[in-house]
């Protein structure tokens, strides 16, 4: 088991994401994006109806959190920003009744308007994959709501000349210190590399292999390595096509320490992390 888990909360008063890291067990994030043009399953989820029976779905074979974004990240080919009124019209016929399922909700947002709007909803994670360093209102939307925060790291494009791993590091220190500043509790926060965003499909990999060197930093890490581009330059598939490579890339990240992983494939990712556990308790 990585470093201490049960030091990210208390036994008590802990909220959803507390509550579950407290469990000692790998946290499963559902992917749900109600979007057109996301790389992966962009336009598939767009009708209602549909999102909100995947969710359902989705929390049935596993998701411990429902992560929902209604604005295209798209880290390797480009992104059409969206209006805040665009993105809340895309998440209001569905976020509502997604949290209505009972599984905790993460909004997927660099927007601190879109932000505040669905935690007032009864969202009860942040996403941020600029890491409270886009929005100079999100640090401060995350703080007054209370809850907690993924700070992802990001980069505008790919550079393959630099050191990830000390990129990556610098850009934790920079979100903690913003966080600590808008009075975001410590306990409070996740740290995700990002793996795809900024980054070449050698960086990815090298995040990945490298999870141990953000454990100074004392705080859970959230691994999203689902269907990424990285997989296609070790064999040549489609994002569709990505499962076995999904698969391989976050049991190994739990291996490195990774507490907690976001995918699309929920039920396949749920049966490999606990056949894992299994056998390596029966050590």
């Amino acid at each position: 088991m990585s470093m201490t888990r049960r030091s990210y909360a208390a036994a008590e008063g802990l909220d959803p994401l507390g509550r579950l890291l407290a469990q000692q067990r790998t946290v499963v994030m559902g992917v749900l994006n109600v979007t057109p043009d996301s790389f992966s399953d962009g336009g598939q989820f767009t009708n209602p109806d549909i999102a909100i029976a995947h969710a359902r779905q989705m929390a049935a074979e596993g998701a411990d959190i429902l992560d929902i974004g209604g604005e295209s990240t798209r880290p390797y080919t480009g992104m059409t920003p969206v209006s805040v009124d665009d993105e809340m019209a895309r998440l209001q016929p569905v976020l509502p009744a997604v949290i209505g399922l009972g599984v905790p909700v993460s909004i997927d947002t660099i927007k601190a308007k879109v932000a505040a709007w669905a935690l007032g909803l009864g969202a009860a994670i942040v996403n941020d994959i600029w890491g409270l360093q886009r929005d100079p209102d999100m640090a401060r939307v995350t703080a007054d709501h209370n809850v907690p925060v993924i700070i992802m790291h990001n980069r505008e494009a790919a550079d393959p000349a630099i050191d990830i791993v000390a990129d990556v590091t610098a850009f934790f220190a920079r979100s903690l210190d913003i966080a600590a500043r808008a009075g975001i509790a410590n306990d409070k926060i996740v740290l995700d590399p990002g793996i795809g965003f900024g980054k070449t499909p050698e960086q990815s990999m090298t995040c990945i292999a490298r999870l141990d060197a953000w454990k100074q930093f004392g705080r859970p890490l959230l691994v999203g390595a689902s269907r990424k581009r990285f997989i296609n330059s070790v064999v040549p598939t489609e994002p569709g096509q990505r499962l076995p490579g999904s698969l391989a890339a976050h049991l190994i990240a739990v291996e490195n320490g990774a507490a907690m992983i976001r995918t699309h494939d929920v039920a396949e990712t749920a049966q490999a992390l606990r056949v894992a556990a299994a056998i390596r308790s029966a050590k």
